[in-house]
């Protein structure tokens, strides 16, 4: 195991290059760097702005905001029309209820829509569960830039704040097109259907950070779940001189938004219902998730 991180990759020498200057060769390499929310538009270091991902920024912010929800009333503004944002500002609402001291007022910036690319049925339940819930959003355009206590929209318009979560969407990593290897729309490392670079054959890759050419798929973890045998099977494979084995991305996936305060929206094709029932799904499936790697863990 090496903590380090990689910098740039040499496909036509098969070496890696790290953060603190070390080479190291590969006969088979495997991809899964994830994503990353862009915070270009944030013209400032800030101890008050946070990207939603990853995972300890979140838990790092979360600690931040019960202090100031101790001390008085703040603004905390999302930025993004995505339902990274509604999740994030249903749950920032739940955090300041267990607090139970000074009640925050939360604000989605959202852009010209909020949850566009989603069907009405979705997108109005969200939004009606957050708005009942005194959570405002705002669809009057596109941000142009953030200050740590400001934002500014295209338009002029401009909002005071107190704490900001940036939640523009993800995107894979630079590396790819930095180092020259075939990247997709989104900069991701161009893939076929054997999660195989479709350059370098000796180079794979999962989760957020491929472009699958066969159809775009959506940033989210089923498809890396998916993914992960048919990866783990090629890499192997590869080693072995043996037949590589086709991914097919499945049947559409079962969506379930988590907005706070125990509700949750489902989706899964035609089947569309919000409220405490669609929370406990999610909660029961997450769980069950979980602890199959906590077993795994167990076993080592």
């Amino acid at each position: 195991f090496v903590k380090d991180k990689v910098v740039k990759i040499d496909p036509d020498k098969k070496e890696i290059y790290t953060k603190t200057g070390h080479t190291l060769s590969y006969d088979v390499l495997s991809f899964n760097a994830g994503s990353y929310v862009p915070m270009q538009m944030a013209q400032e270091d800030s101890d008050n702005i946070y990207s939603v991902k990853p995972i300890e920024k979140l838990m790092e912010a979360a600690e931040k905001l019960k202090a100031l929800f101790m001390q008085k009333k703040i603004v905390v503004t999302i930025v993004g029309g995505g339902p990274s944002s509604a999740e994030v500002a249903g749950n920032v609402l739940q955090l300041a209820k267990k607090i139970d001291k000074y009640m925050p007022d939360i604000h989605i910036i959202a852009g010209k829509k909020m949850m566009a690319r989603f069907p009405e049925n979705v997108r109005s339940r969200v939004i009606s569960s957050l708005k009942k819930r005194g959570i405002r959003i705002f669809e009057k355009g596109y941000v142009k830039d953030i200050k740590s206590n400001e934002i500014s929209l295209e338009s002029g318009e401009r909002f005071s704040t107190d704490f900001i979560f940036m939640a523009l969407g993800v995107k894979p990593s630079t590396i790819f097109e930095e180092s020259g290897l075939p990247v997709g729309s989104d900069k991701g490392l161009l893939v076929n259907r054997y999660l195989q670079s479709v350059k370098y054959p000796d180079i794979f890759g999962g989760g957020d950070c491929i472009s699958f050419q066969d159809q775009p798929l959506d940033k989210v973890g089923v498809y890396a779940v998916r993914e992960n045998p048919v990866l783990l099977h090629n890499l192997m494979a590869s080693l072995e001189g043996s037949d590589l084995e086709m991914f097919d991305p499945g049947p559409e996936y079962l969506l379930i938004f988590n907005i706070g305060n125990g509700l949750g929206v489902f989706k899964k094709k035609q089947l569309v219902f919000g409220g405490k029932i669609a929370f406990m799904i999610k909660d029961y499936i997450d769980r069950k998730f979980m602890k199959q790697f906590q077993a795994i863990e167990k076993t080592l």
